[in-house]
């Protein structure tokens, strides 16, 4: 899922386009063993340079059973 921020300034290179992507990591542990991806961060990239943000967000109940179920 991609999205974009109005209003956006890139704090490196001042440009005012950017794109927002999903991203999902496995977490340590049992997680890790299950390829489970239970962290979800928002990733907001500057069109211009390229520099990157990662804002942690919160993942569904849902989002997570569906992750385990297709790593397998």
């Amino acid at each position: 899922m991609n999205a974009t921020i109005p209003n956006y300034r890139c704090a490196k290179c001042g440009g005012q386009a950017c794109e927002v992507v999903e991203v999902s990591t496995a977490g340590g542990g049992i997680a890790r063993f299950f390829d489970f991806q239970n962290r979800r961060f928002s990733a907001v990239v500057c069109d211009r340079c390229k520099f990157t943000e990662f804002y942690r967000t919160q993942a569904s109940g849902l989002s997570k059973v569906l992750d385990f179920v297709g790593s397998g």
